[in-house]
This record gives structure tokens, sequence and C-alpha cells, in this order.
């Protein structure tokens, strides 16, 4: 079984549906036979690096709001999250483009450690106060999760990486994902938003259900007059397929 699961760094609630689904995935029992993989989406693709301006004010002028109100909706997300043993720290968070993360993450994903970053990126950001927008920033915690710190630091250098991110951009938009997280199961099952963690394995139990349940469909078409069946071909192969 596969889930893909759209979101960006800079997503408060994705962090937060990641460890609901996490907490769903632990008491799925073929969890074994479960592969994650993050996705990028960006939520404010023009976003801009360095503003100097903290998470409630971006909130403010995004939505036009008051900065106590933008500060009180922050605060009410901090509490969500600690429902779900997540500290954040929505103060300290520096708003920044999320584009090169999302291009770190594609590295990781060459190493078969995409899932470690996206985990290090997430507390980076909410917990920690860092700048994903930061190359060296970003080459450091690429490091602690055991990947080259040169290696990661000229991949955002260079921009290698820019297309596989907006190769997925695209697809995502080609899925008509306008929020995130947004999570799709097999291609075909999708789950929107941080739900509850009982939702995440009602749908895992689910679609595990419906795919051991689907009989396989077997296309008959003409088999070609040289398959290797006739007079003195072997018994066990005709209609242009074998069998034991």
């Amino acid at each position: 079984m596969k889930v893909d699961i759209w979101s960006d760094f800079a997503c408060p609630f994705c962090y937060i549906g990641k460890r609901k689904f996490e907490a769903a995935l632990e008491q799925f029992p073929h969890r074994d036979q479960v592969e994650v993989s993050f996705r990028s989406f960006e939520l404010a693709p023009d976003a801009q690096k360095n503003t100097g301006k903290d998470m409630n004010t971006i909130l403010a002028e995004k939505y036009g709001m008051s900065y106590e109100k933008a500060k009180q909706m922050n605060d009410q997300v901090t509490l969500q999250a600690a429902e779900v043993g997540l500290e954040y720290r929505m103060d300290s968070v520096i708003p920044t483009n999320t584009h090169d993360a999302h291009q770190l993450t594609q590295f990781a994903k060459q190493h078969g450690k995409a899932n470690e970053l996206a985990e290090r990126l997430f507390k980076a950001y909410f917990t920690e106060g860092l700048d994903l927008g930061d190359h060296p920033t970003l080459a450091r915690l690429a490091a602690e999760i055991g990947l080259n710190e040169q290696e990661a630091l000229n991949v955002l250098k260079e921009a290698s990486l820019d297309r596989a991110v907006t190769d997925e951009l695209q697809e995502g938009a080609r899925l008509g994902i306008s929020g995130v997280p947004f999570f799709v199961i097999n291609d075909k099952y999708a789950v929107s938003g941080a739900q509850p963690s009982g939702t995440f394995l009602g749908a895992l139990q689910q679609v595990w259900q419906e795919e051991q349940q689907q009989p396989l469909q077997v296309i008959h078409g003409e088999a070609s007059s040289n398959s290797g069946a006739g007079p003195d071909s072997d018994p066990s192969c005709s209609d242009g397929s074998c069998s034991v």
C-alpha cells in the first residue's frame, strides 16, 4: 500500500496531521507493507525570505486581521499541536519561502531519507525557530539525519533538483489539491486535512480490505500464431501464457 502525503513545511496542520497519521499507522496491522512518501506543496510560492516579520504579522497581513487576532489563532494552533505531543513556538517561527526545503527533500529522497528529513524540517521550523530559507541551515539539518552536508549545500546552490519539485507541484495541481495536508492512498483514495487518527486508521483498513478482495482482472486477447503454442511446443504454455 502506498501513501503520498502532500504537505508544506510552513503548514502547522501538516505537522499535526503527520503525527495523527503516524498514530493511526502504528495501530494498523499491515503497517510494514505501507510505503509513505512526502510530496511537495507550497502554500505561499511567492513568499519572501528575510522579511523580518513574525508569524503573527504574516497571518494578520494575509487575512486582513489585527495582530492580536492573528496571535490568538496561532495560540489555538499551538494548543492543537500540544494534543499530539508537539511543542509549537509560533512567536519564534521565521516565515520564509519553502521551495529550497522542498529541493532538499528531493535530495533526501534520492538517499531514502525523505521521511526523516521531513520530520527534522518540521521540528526545526515550528519548535526551534530555524530559518528554512537559509542554505547553510538546511544543509546542517540534512547532515543531522546522515546526509552529506556539502552535497546538500551544492544541491541548494545549484538548484539542481528544482525540476523535481516543480513536477510534484504540477502533479498536485492536476490532482486538484488546493490545501494540505492531503493524503493519497494507492493513487485513488484521499483524506484531506489533519483528521483524527481514527479517520486515518479507518481509511487504511478500508483500502486494505478493498484491495485484498478485488479479484484480478484478466484481459483476454487473441493468441499470436507464433506464441509457442502448438502440437510440438511445451503443453504448459498456450494462449500466450505459461502455467505450471
